[in-house]
């Protein structure tokens, strides 16, 4: 056994208290600002549906028209996964009232609990020493703690598989009925949450299974067909029920765009978007920890883990490309591929410490490391105050009467508008979305399409300015129409008097 500074009982509650305790301690911090700051349009989609499930249960409270206004704004929202996650907040919502910074606060203890599994997970597999760098990547990398804070079902969906593995490793020891029903519900339910799950929870289950078993023993061992089918059931039934309701049938073809697949410069956007979420020089870490691992079950892990990432991107290859918060599922790939690496070096830390002096200057050394991650990421939630948004996007509103009479080129598809506004309007597409259209082969006729949406509206509502400025023809056709009301953030134009 190696030698480590963490060379007694004590040292090691203390590390883990202090390393759980600062990044929970840090998620709570700015608690109750609007959720505009990690992706609003995933963030807010959620916070509709939370709302507008808590409205439908009729709450004392609230006026009729915003009753109607939050049901009929959900009700406007596809379903592509299980409601799962904003039926939990909304239930919250009854003995809270409608607070959408409870969500942070769930999604901070999904994250947390996904650590817990993730610490246990290495450790069996590699040592305290490195479960800790491995916990501490994912609980401290900056992306990560803002990540964590955002309300999508992303983050419990993380948490769920991590706890597979960790599940699934403990039935390799104890294979035994129980084990096997305890791994299926946790993988079935991960994969049930979000689907791209699927893509860790299987590479996973077949880095271990095939680490102890050949194909022919997993094919007749009963236990594993049971975890399988648990697996396999909760996810598959939504699947089938969805396309056959209509709500996925063009959600799955929407994942995939062959053009991209010969793309130089899509393979770049994901690279650069893998950068974003888990670091380059961490990812690059992480995968030189292939040549250190000396437990042969982590590193069949490992390559099915990563095997299994590769594969997601190469099937949301437009999403791998343009949306950094897909990528979140490679922070615990890259943690746990760190554990090699960072028990090697607090292994050579400890045969340096050549006195109890040392070693604690060490543990100094540690803490303002953790401190200036820390303070920096605070410095980070602190530096935009979206608070003040709410008040705009009402006054927008209330311009509008609450009455779905506009156009409108907007951040985060009408979201906004929609949660803070109490208002809807019919969406403008903006560049990024035609771009994505021209991918797939759709050609956008401006005058036919500005014709048809304006149809039976009476304003045009622009708030994303940088959007209009990419969009030439819309901006020199809304120049000809009267601007109806502005305010700072917003201008509307009167489509009923060119």
């Amino acid at each position: 056994m190696s030698q480590s500074i963490f060379s007694n009982r004590f040292a090691r509650i203390a590390a883990l208290v202090v390393l759980f305790g600062a990044a929970f301690g840090i998620r709570m911090y700015d608690l109750t600002d609007l959720p505009l700051d990690f992706h609003p349009t995933r963030q807010l989609l959620s916070a509709i549906r939370a709302r507008g499930l808590f409205y439908e249960t009729q709450p004392d409270g609230y006026p009729t028209w915003k009753l109607e206004a939050g049901i009929q704004h959900m009700r406007s929202k596809a379903d592509i996964e299980p409601v799962v996650y904003e039926r939990l907040v909304a239930f919250t919502y009854r003995f809270t009232d409608e607070h959408v910074w409870i969500a942070r606060i769930y999604s901070s203890v999904f994250w947390m609990i996904g650590a817990v599994f993730l610490f246990l997970l290495v450790r069996d597999l590699v040592s305290f020493e490195g479960a800790l760098v491995a916990a501490a990547y994912y609980l401290l990398f900056p992306y990560a703690v803002i990540a964590s804070r955002s309300f999508q079902p992303d983050i419990p969906m993380i948490a769920l598989t991590i706890s597979f593995w960790w599940m699934l490793f403990r039935w390799m020891r104890s294979p035994s009925w129980m084990n096997s029903v305890l791994s299926g519900l946790l993988g079935g339910f991960a994969i049930f949450i979000k689907f791209p799950a699927a893509f860790f929870v299987i590479g996973g289950a077949l880095g271990l299974l095939l680490s102890r078993f050949s194909f022919r023993e997993l094919l007749r061992n009963a236990r594993v067909w049971l975890i399988a089918v648990l697996g396999a059931l909760p996810p598959l039934a939504y699947v089938i029920y969805g396309v056959f309701d209509g709500r996925l049938a063009t959600e799955f073809g929407g994942n995939f765009i062959p053009a991209l697949m010969f793309s130089p410069l899509n393979y770049l956007n994901w690279l650069t978007k893998a950068d974003t979420a888990a670091g380059g020089i961490f990812i690059m870490l992480g995968l030189l920890g292939f040549f250190l691992v000396k437990n042969e079950r982590l590193r069949a892990l490992m390559f099915g883990l990563w095997g299994g990432y590769l594969l997601f991107g190469s099937y949301f290859n437009y999403h791998a490309g343009t949306h950094d918060y897909y990528h979140m599922p490679l922070i615990p790939i890259v943690a746990l591929s760190l554990a090699p690496l960072g028990e090697l070096v607090l292994a050579r830390l400890a045969e340096s410490a050549s006195s109890p002096w040392v070693r604690s200057g060490m543990y100094v050394i540690l803490l303002l490391g953790m401190f200036s991650v820390v303070w920096s990421v605070r410095n980070q939630m602190k530096a935009v105050d979206y608070r003040p948004e709410a008040a705009m996007w009402a006054e927008i509103g209330e311009k509008l009467n609450h009455e779905t009479t506009a156009v409108a080129l907007t951040e985060d598809y009408g979201s906004r508008l929609q949660y803070f506004g109490w208002t809807s309007a019919a969406y403008w597409p903006a560049s990024g979305d035609l771009y994505a259209a021209s991918l797939r082969g759709n050609n956008f006729d401006f005058e036919k399409e500005f014709s048809r949406r304006i149809q039976s509206k009476a304003y045009f509502l622009v708030t994303d300015f940088n959007d209009l400025k990419a969009q030439p023809e819309l901006q020199a056709r809304l120049a000809t129409y009267p601007i109806f009301a502005q305010g700072e953030g917003y201008v509307i134009y009167d489509l009923e008097n060119r």
